[in-house]
Formats: structure tokens, sequence, C-alpha cells
């Protein structure tokens, strides 16, 4: 059993939620190692006297598993195996009062822009100069790079706003230095991500600056891909598009999520676009950038969702098969414009709708796959798991997308440098791959 009380501070950082909450991790590493403190992420053991966790409160699920973790935690400082345990992140963020009263073992709950009373604990202080400097959790060779914080969306289903505040842009400076830096040390893909990364610069620039932003950043060297995630469909600012045809370094890519396709859904999800905008809007980028991979998400069971609004969902998808898609169950959401209306579909119909819509996906996935057998792609070596090397082609993000799997047996391949990889075999969600001959 520890001692409480007379050792020095040891961190443990947990981080749960989304690849936006990771940064905001990573920042906090940061402050706390220029600060002299000694912190490590999702440590094992219990090396470390103080947690901090950092939490996610999008959806149910998310909400438990960051309230059991809490508990887990909380439950080790009553057995004396850590001292302190903080919590921050957007589930303190939006049900602080309630947590305080529930969860009394806590030592402090910090908001999502609380950071530097966080360091107070820590008897730290926020350094400026740090600003754009970042402590890397993901592999070496890749890194998340934040280009705003919040959202002015009013989208009925989601509670961001109520998180993570109003938008606000970083400036391009800092966000050139940060990739500078990650550069630096290493990084050679920069996944860029935002609430809404397509609104970036209309409070600082008071114009969408996104593709100036991209345009200064794919000179930064040492970058080889630049990928972009989380393109609002409505307002979309289409002069990115000639920026990622003209600028090789950025990924044909783009993450852009629909959350819909019926006309009827969109209008009660508030999400200021139709069907038709929508499709003529996917045109539009399709043909501006050629053999561009499309990831998008879409929610099922929003309050009002008929039978007739899921099935043209489903339409919409088979029409424009997308090459990445994710599913989600609506979930109602207290404080958001949907959780004031009657959650009308019922849990089974939701999951139903996921499966089918999932299943529809699975097809095209595995169609579009199996074109790319016999051709060859330049492939980003992510790690070695399992007898095998996995890589992502740059038509693919981590975690979320398709891997390409090859055969560490019959082949050797760096971790984090890029190969040519020829296709032999296709799945569902994953590539069969081998080294390319040289010629």
């Amino acid at each position: 059993m520890k001692t409480k009380g007379a050792s020095k501070p040891k961190v443990n950082l947990v981080t749960l939620g989304c690849s936006k909450n990771l940064v905001d991790s990573e920042v906090i590493m940061t402050q706390l190692k220029g600060n002299g403190i000694s912190v490590a992420h999702e440590a094992d053991g219990n090396e470390n006297n103080i947690v901090i966790i950092n939490t996610c409160g999008f959806i149910d699920n998310a909400k438990q598993e960051s309230i059991d973790t809490i508990l887990k935690y909380t439950e080790a400082k009553e057995n004396g195996l850590i001292e302190k345990v903080y919590v921050t992140g957007c589930l303190s963020q939006r049900y602080r009062d309630d947590l305080e009263d529930e969860i009394p073992n806590v030592d402090a709950w910090f908001g999502t822009m609380e950071l530097p009373m966080l360091l107070k604990k820590f008897k730290a202080d926020y350094k400026h100069e740090l600003i754009g400097e970042r402590v890397t959790t993901t592999s070496r060779h890749y890194a998340y790079l934040k280009i705003s914080e919040g959202c002015d969306r009013p989208c009925s289903f989601c509670a961001i706003p109520i998180m993570r505040g109003k938008h606000v842009s970083k400036p391009i400076e800092q966000i050139i230095t940060e990739a500078k830096n990650l550069a630096k040390n290493g990084v050679k893909e920069l996944l860029l991500i935002a609430q809404d990364s397509t609104y970036y610069g209309l409070d600082i620039y008071k114009k969408r600056n996104f593709a100036e932003l991209l345009d200064q950043l794919s000179d930064v060297e040492g970058i080889e891909w630049i990928r972009l995630h989380y393109a609002f469909p409505s307002g979309f600012p289409e002069d990115i598009l000639e920026v990622m045809a003209r600028k090789p370094k950025i990924c044909n890519y783009l993450d852009i999520p629909l959350q819909h396709a019926s006309t009827n859904m969109l209008e009660i999800m508030r999400r200021g676009t139709t069907m038709a905008r929508t499709e003529k809007l996917l045109a539009n980028i399709r043909a501006k950038v050629p053999g561009i991979a499309i990831r998008t998400t879409m929610l099922v069971g929003h309050p009002g969702e008929t039978e007739e609004d899921f099935q043209e969902l489903m339409d919409f998808v088979e029409r424009n098969r997308f090459e990445r898609l994710g599913v989600f169950a609506y979930s109602h959401e207290e404080g958001t414009h949907a959780g004031q209306m009657k959650d009308d579909v019922p849990q089974k119909v939701k999951d139903t709708r996921a499966n089918e819509l999932m299943e529809l996906q699975e097809q095209i996935s595995l169609e579009l796959n199996d074109a790319k057998v016999g051709k060859t792609y330049k492939t980003l070596i992510d790690r070695k798991e399992s007898g095998y090397f996995i890589g992502r082609t740059e038509f693919d993000s981590p975690e979320v997308d398709n891997e390409v799997l090859i055969d560490a047996k019959e082949h050797y391949l760096k971790i984090g440098d890029f190969a040519d990889i020829e296709i032999i075999e296709a799945r569902e969600f994953d590539l069969i791959g081998v080294p390319a001959k040289q010629n």
C-alpha cells in the first residue's frame, strides 16, 4: 500500500473518447512535462500516484465508459494504490455538479477549458511558450492536429456545443509552428481534426480560410501526407478541392459526416441542407478530386425517422457507394434540441436499421476493395501485429478505416516508413498485400 501525501507527483493520464480528446491529453502532458512533472499515458501497473481521467460525454456508451473508468480509479484510491484522482474533459464539463455529489472521492473536476486550473493542483503554471509544442501518444510517424475548437452548428442531436463551446479557430501561424515541430519529431502524416473543419477561419479571418491553411501546411518540410477530417456539408468551402487536386501531399481522402440523406430527416436534424444539394456536392467533390475516397457517418433512429426515411438513406448509400462509412444509432441527449422531442424509434428498430445499413456498406466496401487487387499503392506501415505488418494507403485513416496486411514471415518492412504494396487479396474491410517488385 502506498503512503499517501508524501510522494512526488507521478501522473498517469487516461484518455477516453475521440481523437480531439487525445490531442487535449497530449497538451496536458506537454504542460506537465514542461513543469518538470513525470507523466505517462495509460500506464500499466501502479507506479503512478496521481491519475487524470480525460472523459467523453458524447453518447450513452461513452458516458458509461467514462463513469466506469472513474469508479475504477476511485476504488484504487480507496485501496491505497493511488493518492489522487482528477477528472477533466467533456463528461466533467457537462455533468460536474451531479458527478460531484455521486462520486465524492474524486479529488477535483475540471471542464474542457480549465487546463490552467488543473495545473494549479500540481503547483504548475500554464507555459505559453509551449504553445505549438506537443508530446504525442500516437505512433511516432503520425499525429492529430487540431485546427479549431468548439462548434456553432445547430444540429439537433449533438451536445458538442454544450461541452466545447462556440467555434474558435487557431491562427494559421500557430498551426504551422505545431506542424513544423511535429515534423522535426518524425511525424510524416498530419490528421487535421476539428468539430467542424470547414468553418475554419470565419471567426478570426472573417472568411472560410481552410484552403489557405492547407496550402501553407503543404509546404511544411518532412510532412508527406495531410488528411482532412470532419468537414461539414452545409457551406462546404469548395476552394479546398482545388488545393487538394494541386497539392500531392494532401491525401485523396475526405471525412465528411453527412448523418442522413432523407431531406425530411435533414430538416428535422437541422443540418441546413437537402438530399439534392448533398448529392450535387458529392458529385462535385469526385469530379474535382478524381479518385478521392470519401468517408462519412450516418445516424439512424433519430426522432421522427420513418421507415420511408430510412429506405431513402439506404438507396442514397447504394447510389453513392462511399469508400468508408460508419453508422451510429441515435442516443437521446438531454440539453439538445432533439432531447426535447419524443424518442419515438424503439431501440430494437434503431439497432436493426444500423445493422442493415452496415451490411449494405460491407458489400459496397468488398466490391470497391476487389477493384484494388493487382494494383500497387503507397502504404504507410503503422505497426506489426499477429504476424503481419499493418499499413494504410492514402485512402485510410488510423483506427477507423481499412488496413493493408503484409505477411511478416515472408517480408520485412520498417514501421513508420512508406512502402509500395501490391494488393493480392481483398476482404470486406481489409486488403492483403506484398511489397511490389522493383523495376
